[in-house]
């Protein structure tokens, strides 16, 4: 019904900077909030960044300052702008939001990721 695809991932270097995108897709009535997580090998999904249909943002505390999170609600698009990457910044991002689709019943949709690595 709803289909979340991230794109933008990539190698890049410390310092570098990459720009995620995620558009979603289908039987939209409306977006909640938007979210970027990272799962790095061996470790737990985090939240990496959120951000509410009327623009409030929230961060983890690694990547306050850095990295950027912004939306466009008329394209369904969210946007992961990271700067000053670091190695241990090296994960799978996934996308996730809030739906409310066509029927009013409420989805919780992941995309299928994006890897970045930070690396020299």
């Amino acid at each position: 019904q709803v289909q979340l695809v991230e794109s933008g991932g990539g190698l890049v270097q410390p310092g570098g900077s990459l720009r995620l995108s995620c558009v979603a897709s289908g039987s939209i009535f409306s977006i909640n909030a938007m979210d970027w997580y990272r799962q790095a090998p061996g470790k737990q999904r985090e939240l990496v960044a959120s951000i509410t249909s009327g623009g409030s943002t929230n961060y983890a505390d690694s990547v306050k300052g850095r990295f950027t999170i912004s939306r466009d609600n008329a394209t369904n698009t969210v946007y992961l702008q990271m700067n000053s990457l670091k190695p241990e910044d090296t994960a799978v991002y996934y996308c996730n939001a809030q739906v409310v689709l066509t029927t009013r019943a409420q989805v919780f949709p992941w995309g299928q990721g994006t890897q970045v690595t930070v690396s020299s």
